[in-house]
């Protein structure tokens, strides 16, 4: 029934877009038609990231990046520049990550925006 899936998200400036997932996340970037962008992301699967002037970020998650070690991944972040978020009823450390392995709760994971406001998390799942 379905050829294929993919999510989508905009952003107001694809250049600026283009540059952040490109240098900054270090995933494969290509140039779409119309302006837009396709992330290719790690294990399969893409993300169409499209134009939009008037654009008002989501108030939720709109990519997760699963990494082997949460620390390291936060650490590199920040050293080009990412600020980690912190959400009032989350306990979360020093590096801005959330624990929930130990707690068996779910994954350790810290959240980041894009330039556009749009959220991104790290996180790593439970075995």
């Amino acid at each position: 029934m379905y050829l294929t899936a993919f999510s989508a998200f905009a952003v107001p400036d694809i250049d600026t877009a283009r540059t952040f997932y490109r240098d900054v996340l270090g995933l494969p970037v290509t140039d779409a038609l119309r302006g837009q962008l396709t992330l290719d992301l790690p294990g399969g699967g893409w993300v169409l990231v499209y134009p939009k002037p008037d654009h008002v970020p989501a108030t939720y998650t709109v990519l997760n990046l699963e990494v082997s070690d949460i620390e390291v991944a936060v650490d590199e972040l920040v050293g080009r520049g990412v600020a980690m978020l912190r959400y009032e009823g989350f306990d979360q450390d020093a590096r801005g990550i959330a624990r929930g392995i130990a707690a068996d709760q779910g994954p350790d994971i810290a959240w980041f925006t894009d330039p556009a406001g749009n959220i991104i998390a790290v996180l790593r799942n439970p075995a």
